[in-house]
């Protein structure tokens, strides 16, 4: 008798699950893939250009916590760059500088639909929504002189290996995603988003450029290094007449303002839903034992 008991009760909990409200019943996790773009926004890039966007690939896994929020794991492999010769004003044409730079990024994000949206239910298939959160990213920023490639870090181009400490930087920094996007679920067990969000970051030199030029002395002596020398101010690559920029105390970067990367990224993501008997249920269950 108990045995049947508890077979009338699995089955009531079946059949809930097949009609339960979205909000109250059910758990949901997608695992997604996505393909995009990045530009990064920076002191050789002040003015917001998009001469230089780039593949972004990525993947996550996103749980619906009801149908208004969802968070969810992100990894995204992409890379950054710009050159100074698609800048319009003259000091920095002179300037001439030009990097880029690998970026592999972890994050958690927060997702806000405006409206209801519940995969399968065809009165809750779509949704605008905000997004925000916390991430950290590897880059390592490089240049081409006379063919070859340069990572920048090591050679210190703003006197970070003559003394100015407090220059310095690590190949890793935190981030801080911010975007919207929207949300169309296909069918019941496939969702499709788009997403633009900008990195917000804790880095001035995700480009190797944040303050000033520390001049040739800084690159002599027991520092010498002619690769660094030439890198830390390329503008006699291009001054034909006059003194080249690079004089100490000269504006180099704009260390007011911190680097950015901006993200946008169409993913296709696979829904997958458990279902919870609900409480009443499960008490009568406890009480059948």
């Amino acid at each position: 008798m108990r045995i049947k008991y508890l077979l009338h009760i699995l089955l009531i909990c079946l059949l809930s699950s097949a009609v339960a409200d979205a909000q109250s019943y059910y758990t949901s996790t997608e695992y997604g893939l996505a393909i995009g773009m990045s530009q990064y926004f920076g002191d050789l890039n002040e003015n917001y250009g998009f001469q230089t966007t780039s593949p972004s690939y990525g993947c996550y896994v996103r749980k619906h916590m009801n149908p208004y929020i969802s968070v969810k794991a992100v990894f995204n492999y992409t890379s950054v760059g710009y050159d100074d010769k698609y800048n319009t004003d003259p000091y920095q044409q002179e300037r001439n500088l030009s990097f880029k730079s690998t970026v592999i990024e972890v994050a958690a994000q927060a997702e806000f639909n405006f409206f209801r949206f519940v995969t399968g239910d065809e009165q809750h298939r779509f949704t605008p929504y905000l997004t925000g959160g916390i991430g950290g990213f590897y880059y390592n920023p490089y240049t081409f002189y006379k063919g070859v490639k340069y990572y920048l870090q090591p050679l210190g181009t703003e006197g970070q290996n003559a003394g100015y400490n407090a220059r310095q930087y690590s190949n890793y920094a935190v981030c801080f995603p911010i975007g919207a996007g929207v949300k169309y679920w296909l069918n019941a067990g496939i969702n499709l988003s788009f997403e633009i969000a900008d990195r917000l970051t804790t880095t001035d030199y995700l480009d190797d450029v944040s303050s000033t030029y520390v001049g040739t002395g800084a690159f002599t002596g027991k520092n010498v290094n002619p690769i660094a020398l030439a890198l830390q101010d390329r503008s006699k690559e291009v001054i034909t007449a006059g003194e080249p920029l690079g004089r100490l105390g000269k504006q180099r970067g704009n260390s007011s303002n911190k680097d950015q990367y901006l993200v946008a990224i169409l993913s296709v993501s696979w829904h997958f839903t458990t279902y919870r008997c609900p409480q009443y249920l499960r008490n009568d269950m406890i009480r059948v034992r």
